[in-house]
């Protein structure tokens, strides 16, 4: 991942994620927080980083082909 990907990822991606609505997933949240180790919770947190800056980076170019093949 490059180095502006991983600034995106902290001072966008993550501040937005953090303030979206657990719900449906509080017990699967609830569960990491009681049963990870140190490591493991690293760990998550950059597999969580490493997931969320490349969902952005697809979105984008799904974004990019829809608006050529509309402008089409």
């Amino acid at each position: 991942m490059t180095d502006f990907m991983k600034w995106f990822y902290a001072h966008y991606i993550q501040p937005g994620l953090a303030e979206i609505p657990k719900e449906d997933y509080a017990s699967y949240f609830s569960f990491l927080e009681n049963n990870l180790d140190k490591n493991g919770w690293e760990a998550y947190e950059k597999v969580l980083e490493f997931t969320a800056a490349h969902a952005f980076a697809l979105g984008v170019r799904v974004g990019q082909g829809f608006a050529r093949d509309f402008s089409a």
